[in-house]
C-alpha cells in the first residue's frame, strides 16, 4: 500500500442517483460545486452538504467520519485526483439507524462523459441503482450487479448535458469495507458495452437521505495505482 494525496469533499446531490430515491442525481465533486447551470471549481475542499438535519463531518489525512440524525440529504467523504484502475482499500464501518444510506466509490471521466459508482453498502439493498440492469459479475469476495442509466440535462463536470451513469451495485454488503479492485469492475463495464474516458477523480463518500440516522468511519488506502 502507498499514500496518496485525498481532498475532502461534501457536495451537493444535484441530478437523482446518489442525492435521492427518484431520479434526481447528485454527484459528489471534491473540487466542484453547484453553479447556475453547471458544476463551478471552488477552493475550498473542506466542505460539508447537508439539507436539513444534523451532519458533522470531521475529515482527516487518509479518512473521514461522519455522524448524522434527522438528515434530509448529505453527502461527505475524501477524494483524490486523476482516479483509475487502483486497488482501494478502505477499512472502517457504516451504521444506518434510519432512512437511506449507502457507502461507494463515485467517479467522472471525460470523452466519454460518466458519472461512476461503485456501492459496496446499500441499506436499502439498491442505493443510486436505476435504469437498465445488464447483468451480474463476481470480485472482491462478492456479487455485483451492473446498472447503466441516462441523465438528460443534467450538471455534470462538463456543465449541464445528457451523460450516462454505470453503476455496479454489490449484492452482499460490506459497511465495514474492504478492498475494491477497480480494474475488474472497468472491464466488466467494457465486457457490457460501458466504455468509459478520461479518468477526472474518484471518491470514497457516505451519502444519506429520507430522515437519515447513523454513522460512519473510514480510513482510505491504494495500491497498484495507474495514471
Amino acid at each position: 500500500m502507498v499514500a496518496f494525496p485525498y481532498l475532502a469533499v461534501a457536495a451537493a446531490a444535484i441530478s437523482g442517483a446518489l442525492a435521492a430515491p427518484a431520479p434526481v442525481a447528485g454527484p459528489e465533486l471534491p473540487d466542484f460545486e453547484v453553479g447556475a447551470h453547471n458544476l463551478a471549481r471552488r477552493q475550498d475542499y473542506n466542505q460539508n452538504y447537508k439539507t436539513g438535519g444534523n451532519v458533522n463531518f470531521s475529515p482527516n489525512s487518509n479518512g473521514y467520519s461522519v455522524t448524522f440524525s434527522g438528515a434530509g440529504d448529505f453527502v461527505v467523504g475524501k477524494g483524490w485526483k486523476k482516479g483509475s484502475d487502483r486497488n482501494l482499500t478502505f477499512t472502517g464501518s457504516t451504521t444506518q439507524t434510519s432512512g437511506t444510506v449507502l457507502v461507494s466509490i463515485y467517479g467522472w471521466t471525460r470523452n466519454p462523459l460518466v458519472e461512476y459508482y461503485v456501492q459496496e453498502y446499500t441499506s436499502n439493498g439498491k442505493g443510486s441503482a436505476q435504469g437498465q440492469k445488464l447483468g451480474t459479475f463476481d470480485t472482491d469476495g462478492g456479487t455485483y450487479e451492473i446498472w447503466k442509466h441516462q441523465q438528460v440535462n443534467q450538471p455534470s463536470i462538463a456543465g449541464t448535458t445528457n451523460f450516462w451513469q454505470y453503476i455496479s451495485n454489490r449484492v452482499d454488503k460490506r459497511p465495514n469495507g474492504g478492498t475494491v479492485t477497480m480494474a475488474n469492475h472497468f472491464a466488466a463495464w467494457a465486457k457490457a458495452g460501458l466504455n468509459l474516458g478520461a479518468h477526472d477523480y474518484q471518491v470514497l463518500a457516505t451519502e444519506g437521505w429520507g430522515n437519515a440516522g447513523g454513522n460512519s468511519k473510514y480510513t482510505i488506502s491504494e495500491a497498484g495505482a495507474s495514471s
